[in-house]
């Protein structure tokens, strides 16, 4: 079996995906050379990497299996691929967000930021030496609002939940069992406004589609309110840009955590600002380049499943998390 490689986050953990490989595959290993790929194609039967176009599939005559080496399968040209090709993906990276997501909400909530820059000042911003300044909350007194509650969002929620949070969950089925997850409430997108009100922190985890595009607006951050704190890592175009950078610039919200963005670099390496608008010039957004879920755990985790798919197909099984097929 050929296998092509055209992921650069896989080659880190070469040996550990290869020794799980079935006997007899071959690895191609191809990130960061289109030439390589191209030629490496014609007789590959599966490939791994996050990108296929129309062109790739002209030439990929033997292809049984596109697997994408993350969540994500926006870049696969499903229309171009013949008949009878498999497409997967892998997750592996609800653990590393679920920590970033707990980091963020204590950052944020607890002020560090703020006393960050004013203690770089001498200004010891805390209630103990400014009688002015209110005592913060710790994060057990919080109540947490899901949006969206997939492999991210389920593990979100069992973190805050260790820490005595409350919380509630809106989802597009809106068929998630609340008490079953220890969960308030869980109902579907038409009370999200309710969930906004009542939620301190807002975590985003829904998946991008036409019906979710711009899902939570300037009503919805109006809700959340001048305490509240918004955390997105699924992405940026759930949350409508002008209205969000308008309530943080506003002090409409509190704070947010944003790790998904509305532009991106054209090539891998490449500077490229993650808005038009000056969210860096905000001092009540924390910035990250949408690395939540980039952690050796991730990509471990990744490599496995990966190599136990490729299993799978040559013994002839039903592949895990198929997208198609």
């Amino acid at each position: 079996m050929r296998i092509v490689v055209a992921d650069a986050n896989l080659a880190p953990h070469r040996d550990r995906f290869t020794a799980a490989l079935p006997d007899g595959a071959d690895v191609a290993w191809c990130a960061g050379a289109p030439d390589a790929v191209a030629a490496a194609l014609p007789s590959a039967d599966v490939f791994v990497g996050g990108r296929f176009t129309a062109d790739m599939a002209e030439t990929a005559g033997r292809l049984r299996l596109v697997h994408v080496f993350g969540a994500g399968t926006d870049r696969i040209d499903f229309d171009a691929l013949p008949d009878g090709v498999l497409v997967a993906n892998a997750f592996g990276h609800e653990r590393s967000i679920a920590e970033y997501v707990l980091a963020a909400a204590i950052v944020l909530r607890r002020d560090v930021l703020d006393q960050d820059r004013a203690l770089r000042r001498g200004v010891w911003a805390t209630s103990v030496y400014d009688g002015a300044i209110a005592q913060l909350h710790a994060l057990r007194d919080g109540r947490v609002g899901l949006v969206g509650f997939g492999h991210i969002g389920a593990r979100v929620w069992e973190a805050f939940r260790a820490f005595g949070c409350t919380g509630a969950a809106v989802t597009g089925s809106g068929r998630l069992d609340a008490a079953e997850h220890g969960l308030a409430w869980a109902a579907d997108v038409s009370r999200l406004d309710d969930l906004m009100a009542d939620s301190d922190v807002v975590v985003v985890s829904a998946p991008l589609t036409p019906a979710t595009t711009g899902l939570i607006g300037a009503r919805q951050l109006a809700a959340l309110g001048g305490d509240g704190v918004l955390i997105n890592v699924g992405r940026g175009p759930l949350v409508d840009e002008r209205a969000l950078y308008d309530a943080l610039a506003g002090r409409v919200v509190k704070a947010a955590a944003i790790d998904v963005w509305y532009r991106y670099p054209a090539a891998r390496g490449e500077p490229a600002t993650p808005s038009d608008l000056p969210f860096a010039e905000l001092t009540n957004v924390l910035m990250t380049p949408h690395s939540s879920g980039i952690t050796t755990d991730t990509f471990r985790r990744r490599a496995d499943d990966v190599a136990a798919n490729i299993g799978r197909l040559a013994r002839g099984e039903r592949l895990h998390d198929l997208v198609r097929g």
